[in-house]
């Protein structure tokens, strides 16, 4: 006998994916692992995958840290909500959201009305440990990297907590957490 579960078996993988008809977006904080579990899910779930931010540098022909250094954040903000709005529209499978993309009203009312929105959680010290690996976070060039995240964590939960779903990414293999967000969302539908 399998040791997979059953809803993550080929046959109800496929039986859950034919009921997802809208883009599964990721939303968190960053280093919760939207990016790497939103590849892992979309491959699961056999449908492509975009993250927002590549999407954004692409069409801003400039990197996220540049965009934020060279024009600030109220400009970054403005430009994520159209191009996460196109991504929507053009109806990717899975979505990976900056970590603020969430809190724009106007970002969160088109991914809750037009997406199934999957608020992917961690705790603080895993997200600490994760993103002390990648030096391209402009938010934590601002001071202690865990106090930022702290506070990030309490200014956001109340608009991530809008989300369809919520699900706590162990510090484990991301295929588990992909896994437990095909487990609810197939709750969900």
């Amino acid at each position: 006998m399998s040791a997979e579960k059953p809803s993550t078996h080929p046959q109800a993988l496929s039986a859950i994916a034919a009921r997802i008809d809208r883009p599964i977006v990721l939303v968190g904080l960053m280093g919760v692992g939207k990016s790497t579990v939103g590849r892992k899910l979309a491959a699961m779930l056999g449908r492509d995958f975009v993250d927002a931010d590549d999407a954004i540098a692409e069409a801003a022909q400039r990197s996220i840290p540049e965009i934020f250094e060279t024009f600030g954040e109220a400009h970054f903000r403005d430009g994520e909500r159209r191009v996460i709005a196109r991504l929507i529209d053009e109806g990717h499978g899975v979505i990976a959201t900056g970590g603020g993309a969430f809190v724009d009203p106007q970002t969160r009312a088109a991914v809750l009305e037009k997406g199934i929105a999957v608020w992917i959680d961690c705790d603080i010290d895993t997200l600490v440990e994760r993103t002390a690996r990648r030096g391209n976070r402009p938010l934590l060039k601002q001071g202690d990297p865990k106090q930022i995240l702290t506070r990030l964590a309490a200014e956001r939960e109340p608009f991530y907590g809008e989300a369809h779903i919520r699900v706590v990414s162990e510090n484990g293999p991301h295929a588990d957490t992909a896994r437990a967000i095909i487990e609810a969302i197939d709750k969900w539908l």
